[in-house]
């Protein structure tokens, strides 16, 4: 598969439709009409978003069936005291239920302290950024502040050098709005994102020649990323979605 505009255009238009959410944890974003609830959800789902898709699909279920139809408000009306008694027995691999009271409790204290995560996230954010590195940072260190500390490995510190592909998984569906991705925040612009890397992007990138870089870390994430906004400078994560699909569909294309 080439990497030039016109192909991944062409992947674009087949693989970033609807009818392919099913397979992903995005789905339940699309779920939420209210901006308030949805980046909660968002939130939650990227956080959970390793392993066995079916095995996340589950563990999110299970914890939006404990959240019910209006997340925000639930936790607003919730104490931090009943949240680890709230998931009690949850676990997603290496997630446990103190793991993601934790989660919540930060979460629950910065829609007090600023009436959104937004709000929150905006604290960080200036489109004079080249990419959100600097405002995650930020917003990892308010989440911190908040009571985050707990959430083990859900919220990774961008200051260590992983590639966060969680959390710039988490931007990618609240920042960008299209078919696919649902968008809502306006604090960042999609010229700022970072491509989501794992060791399946990591492989599309070098199979793309966007990267030659071996490790799955913040460089090579930050150097697909630029490679990719040379060919769509204003949405550089623009085919990200489309290309894990046909990674799963075809994957002889990136042999």
């Amino acid at each position: 598969m080439k990497s030039d505009k016109k192909t991944l255009e062409s992947a674009y238009k087949k693989y970033n439709r609807p009818e392919y959410l099913s397979t992903d944890p995005l789905e339940f974003v699309h779920f939420f009409p209210d901006l308030r609830d949805r980046e909660i959800v968002a939130l939650l789902a990227a956080s959970l978003a390793y392993g066995r898709v079916a095995l996340i699909r589950r563990s999110i279920s299970l914890v939006l069936d404990l959240l019910g139809p209006r997340p925000a408000e639930f936790l607003a009306a919730c104490s931090q005291s009943a949240l680890p008694c709230l998931f009690e027995g949850f676990c997603h691999r290496f997630c446990k239920a103190d793991h993601l009271a934790a989660l919540f409790r930060a979460v629950k204290r910065l829609n007090q302290d600023y009436g959104s995560l937004e709000r929150a996230y905006a604290q960080g954010a200036s489109p004079d950024h080249e990419h959100v590195m600097p405002s995650m940072a930020a917003f990892y260190d308010l989440m911190m502040k908040a009571g985050l500390e707990g959430a083990g490995h859900l919220v990774p510190d961008p200051s260590k050098g992983s590639a966060c592909k969680r959390m710039n998984l988490f931007l990618r569906w609240i920042v960008r709005k299209d078919d696919v991705d649902p968008g809502g925040w306006t604090c960042v612009h999609p010229r700022q994102l970072i491509v989501p890397m794992d060791v399946h992007m990591g492989r599309i990138c070098r199979s793309l020649k966007l990267t030659s870089r071996k490790q799955n870390d913040l460089k090579t994430a930050l150097e697909a990323s630029r490679a990719f906004g040379e060919i769509c400078p204003e949405d550089p994560v623009r085919y990200d979605f489309a290309l894990t699909r046909i990674s799963m569909a075809e994957p002889e294309l990136f042999m």
